[in-house]
């Protein structure tokens, strides 16, 4: 059955992108449950991210890759040294990252023409995967089960608000911290001009307790509830543009290089 998600009736900002009937893999999307090699890769990603990523361990990751002290480069050069690596985290995708990077964008670019800081976004989303690189420190992908994660027991993080005050933000709330966090440090840190609905997607489209199950909503303020309804826009494009049909890298080059101009400098610090 193909579906169509991202209508006026459901997010009220219009788009009808048309979901492929299978993924990657010819199996349906986000099926966790299939049997495969892949599967097995993909639930040991996610354990070993429940387990480690605890409080301390985030405001020291953020502190150090904050810095932004590991290299200068361009968007697009940052996008052809992603494409070494497959994401263990995806059960929908086996592709070159630049295939989800230009499929995503692509499909938004078709439903939403006149908002190309979307594009964009769609581009650039996953680059913060480059941590996966030696020159970054090669981190786990699982930096990029709760019982077992340390602060699981402390009753300072496990109230309704944790360390937190309704209403803060979540601007002022330390996320896991991996591709999603590092993409939004390097952006906004070099000054891009892009909207902070752009920022918001990249820096939460993986905080699937938010987006999908409306979790943490005591937290939100005005501006988180105004981002959320593009950040429910984009992740649909994200999620189900995984495909085997391919994009003419070539062809669409010259667009998303404007683009990347107009909203971020020639070269950034990473």
């Amino acid at each position: 059955m193909t579906m169509v998600i991202g209508d006026s009736t459901e997010t009220g900002l219009g788009g009808g992108f048309v979901v492929p009937d299978t993924n990657s893999f010819g199996q349906t999307f986000r099926d966790y449950d299939a049997e495969s090699e892949r599967q097995k890769s993909v639930e040991e990603f996610y354990r070993a991210n429940h387990i480690h990523q605890t409080y301390d361990f985030v405001k020291k990751m953020r502190e150090e890759y904050g810095k932004l002290d590991r290299v200068e480069m361009s968007i697009w050069e940052c996008i052809e040294l992603l494409n070494e690596f497959v994401d263990e985290s995806d059960p929908d995708l086996d592709e070159p990252q630049i295939e989800h990077l230009l499929q995503t964008a692509e499909a938004i670019r078709k439903d939403y023409p006149d908002e190309d800081w979307l594009h964009l976004t769609g581009l650039i989303h996953d680059l913060g995967k480059v941590l996966l690189h030696p020159s970054f420190g090669q981190l786990p992908q699982w930096a990029v089960h709760f019982k077992e994660n340390p602060d699981y027991n402390n009753p300072k993080y496990n109230t309704k608000l944790g360390v937190y005050s309704e209403g803060c933000g979540l601007e002022n709330v330390l996320m896991s911290f991996g591709h999603d966090d590092y993409m939004y440090l390097v952006a906004k840190e070099n000054k891009t001009t892009l909207p902070s609905a752009a920022l918001f997607a990249i820096r939460y489209h993986s905080f699937y307790p938010l987006h999908k199950h409306g979790a943490y909503q005591q937290l939100l303020n005005e501006e988180d509830r105004e981002n959320l309804k593009w950040l429910h826009i984009f992740n649909k494009y994200d999620l189900y543009s995984k495909s085997k049909v391919r994009i003419d890298v070539e062809e669409v080059r010259p667009y998303y290089l404007s683009l990347i101009e107009k909203y971020f400098p020639a070269k950034l610090k990473w």
